[in-house]
Formats: structure tokens, sequence, C-alpha cells
């Protein structure tokens, strides 16, 4: 049975990955269509958040012969999830999502979190057993918030995100089974790829050149254990700039700790080499390999990146 779901949870890795990088949230706030009319229809699989009201707040959402409400009782201050009075979660971002029907169990999803750039919340299940009381769960799968949902009939599956080295849980939940752990993800680069096949106009973060076989094999190399957080100080970042020689590299850094956790990644398809460079929470800088073997102009790069003299 788990080598079943597993194998369903990494169909789903397909579609979610490419969405699961950046999930920054905005201040708007949404009121799903349907309660904007008071017919929301609980047993439709998908109940999505799509209206905006005009004084900047969510409507009560109908749910099991109750409502869901989303207040911020103080202004600036962070928002409150409760359900007839009973508060089910509080943080800055607290944004109604969508009913879904798992099984025959009407389940509402609320994403909860601290908001900020390249975080996504994490996702908060309302469900209410039936003759039972109103219950929740908060998934979350680390201080960034917690993979996108992917529904299916029988059960809600979570697919984490992985960078370069990663290996994270495929989370399942259901009211019958609760939250559990379907199988184990990798991160794998795309098999059979070469340095003739890197292409950085195709990336949208530097980090995209790992899935290259030829750069990842060699960032393995050059950067050992070090390689999930070196592409971690990556993940706030654009696309990519070019050297005089035909190098490209970038600059990055943590989410929620720009200017604390930056990284500097360049990478030379044509002598086959890369270079990673990061000031992290410490303050000392790392470089792999040692600055002095650098390229003078990839040096540059890097001296022009982080406006200091290496």
């Amino acid at each position: 049975m788990t080598r079943s779901l597993l194998a369903g949870v990494c169909c789903l890795a397909v579609i979610l990955l490419p969405m699961a990088g950046a999930h920054a949230q905005t201040d708007s706030v949404l009121v799903p269509a349907e309660n904007a009319t008071g017919a929301a229809d609980q047993g439709a699989s998908g109940t999505s958040s799509a209206a905006l009201t005009e004084n900047d707040k969510q409507a009560p959402i109908p749910f099991e012969g109750g409502q869901l409400t989303i207040t911020q009782p103080e202004q600036d201050g962070e928002k409150v999830l409760s359900y007839d009075g009973q508060q089910l979660a509080s943080n800055y971002d607290v944004f109604f999502d969508k009913i879904v029907k798992i099984g025959d169990v009407n389940v509402a999803l609320v994403d909860v979190g601290d908001g900020g750039n390249q975080c996504g919340p994490a996702k908060l299940i309302v469900w209410k057993p039936e003759g039972g009381t109103i219950q929740s769960i908060r998934v979350e799968q680390d201080e960034c918030g917690a993979p996108p949902a992917a529904i299916s009939d029988s059960a809600i599956y979570f697919v984490p995100y992985l960078l370069p080295g990663d290996s994270k849980p495929a989370l399942q939940w259901s009211p019958q089974g609760g939250l559990s752990t379907s199988g184990n993800l990798t991160y794998m680069p795309e098999p059979g790829t070469q340095w003739k096949d890197v292409d950085p106009s195709k990336y949208d973060n530097i980090i995209d050149a790992f899935h290259n076989e030829a750069v990842y094999k060699e960032a393995e190399k050059v950067l050992g254990k070090d390689m999930t957080d070196m592409a971690t100080s990556l993940l706030v970042g654009g696309g990519t700039e070019k050297t005089a020689s035909g190098a490209f590299y970038a600059t990055g850094c943590v989410p929620h700790d720009c200017g604390g956790n930056d990284g500097f990644m360049a990478v030379d398809p044509a002598k086959q080499k890369l270079y990673f460079a990061r000031r992290g929470d410490n303050g000392e800088p790392q470089a792999w390999p040692a600055v002095a073997t650098w390229p003078a102009d990839i040096k540059e790069a890097l001296d022009k990146a982080t406006g200091s003299a290496n």
C-alpha cells in the first residue's frame, strides 16, 4: 500500500514542484465568490476564494452548520481564524483557500503563515467528524511553510519542494487516517543531461542549473554536504548575468534573512567548472573552491555582487 501511495505522490510531484519554489503571500484579501452570494456549496470539490471586498475583510464562510471567520482584532496585528467563536489559528497572514470533499467529509483548507518573500504558508485542515466537534490540524514541513496541497477523492497529499541534495517525506491526510508519511522523496537531476545542455536563458533562478546532471555531479564534488545550505542561500533570487568569458552567475539569499545569509553561484559550461560563495549567519564568508583559485572575471563578478574585494 505504501509503495502504491508513493507512486501516486511522485506523479503529483511532477505537477506541483514547478509551483513550489516561490509562494510569496500578498496583502490582498480574498473572499469566496460563492459566499459573496451566501451560497457556499460544500459538496463541490474546490470552492475557491475569488473576489475582493471593499472594506478589506474576509466574509464569514458557512461550514458544517456554523461559520468560519477571519478577523483582525488589532490594527496591524495578527489575523485570527475561528469557528463559531472558537479560535483555531492566528498569524499575520490567514486566508481561506477552499472547501473540498474527502470521502464523505467536507474539509476546509486555510492558509496560515508569517508572510514574506519566497515563503509559502502552512496549511490548516479543518473538518467536523459526524456527531463530533470541529477539528483542525496544521501541516507545515519547515519554517517556510508547507508544500502545496494536492486533492484526491480519498486524501490530501503534500509533496515537498526539494532543493539540491535534499530529501523530505511526502505527507498525506485523510479524515480516517489522519496525517501520515506516504514515502520519501529525494532531489534528482535530469538523467543524461550534459554540460552542452546548460542554458541559462531558461532559468528563473540559478538553482535551476542543478537540474542538469553534469552540473549536479560537479556540485556534489565541490560542495559535498554543504550543497543544500548553499542552494538555500540562493532561493530568493532572479535571473543570471554573464561574464566576459561566457560564464554566468547570480546572487540570492535565504528567505527572511536577506543581507544576513546570502549566496553567489557561477557556472562556466565551457570549462565545466562551478564557483560558490556564501556569507552565513556567523558573518564569515565561505567559498568553494577557495576564491584565490577563481578566474579573474568570476572574482570580479563576486566583488560586484557583494560590494567587496576578494
